[in-house]
């Protein structure tokens, strides 16, 4: 299932956050989101994911979700949200509960997706004996459980040290090489979007425009962490969002 957004505005009050927004995610790719803080990256996730509606343009769903597909959209924050008083696998269970399926067929999905976020040997754990990663994969485990059409990630890994952010970007890479998914990746960190994103969108500041689409031709199981290409590929991102970064900066620290 294929998501165009045209046109999309959007305002809080007097705010104008977002202005005429137009863009494709196609499936089985990752479209990074990146740009100044306050552009409305966020906000723009939100409406795709249906928690907020325009007040400009339309989100349009092209084509039709997988066969086994529970929920289209599923979103993944960067607090994890689990239930501490859950397990691991009861909170990859809780996304399954609503839907009535055969106890078998319950629990088959459930050791998939945590064999496929190497958490098998964790599934009776409770959140609070977890580290930041660990949890971060749980909530991505429990995305994956629904087997969405898109998964709206919201900075994902922006909560995690330096060191397991690039553990994580491996796992998500190990993931999307086994079973390409389509995603929505909201990041303030351009080396995750070079590293994750076969498309990357650089936002304006606000009203959050597209000022530039990047396509990131490597195959994401090729790229490496001392990339020449990537390097390049995230200065030239860097440079369409510097001035206006410090603007931004500046305008915040003024309000």
């Amino acid at each position: 299932m294929d998501i165009r957004l045209e046109a999309i505005g959007h305002d809080y009050g007097r705010t104008e956050v977002l202005r005429d927004i137009t863009l494709d995610i196609p499936s089985g790719r990752i479209v990074c989101l990146v740009g100044p803080s306050g552009c409305g990256k966020s906000t723009l996730l939100r409406l795709i994911g249906g928690l907020e509606r325009p007040a400009r343009g339309r989100v349009l769903m092209l084509g039709e979700p997988p066969a086994d597909c529970l929920n289209p959209l599923t979103f993944v924050f960067q607090d994890f949200a689990l239930l501490p008083w859950r397990t691991v696998r009861g909170n990859v269970a809780l996304v399954l509960e609503d839907h009535r399926l055969p106890p078998g067929r319950m629990e088959a999905v459930i050791s998939d997706v945590l064999a496929r976020t190497r958490l098998s040997d964790f599934a009776g754990a409770l959140p609070r004996q977890l580290s930041g990663g660990m949890k971060q994969r749980v909530a991505i485990a429990r995305a994956l459980a629904v087997n969405p059409a898109v998964m709206l990630m919201d900075e994902p890994l922006s909560a995690l040290d330096a060191q397991t952010r690039e553990l994580l970007m491996d796992d998500l890479v190990a993931l999307w090489t086994r079973t390409p998914f389509t995603a929505v990746y909201v990041t303030h960190n351009l080396a995750e979007a070079v590293r994750l994103g076969h498309r990357v969108a650089v936002l304006s500041r606000r009203p959050g425009r597209i000022r530039e689409v990047v396509e990131i031709d490597r195959p994401l199981g090729e790229r490496g962490y001392a990339d020449a290409d990537l390097e390049r590929i995230q200065k030239h991102l860097w440079g369409l969002m510097r001035d206006e970064a410090r603007a931004a900066d500046e305008e915040l620290v003024d309000g």
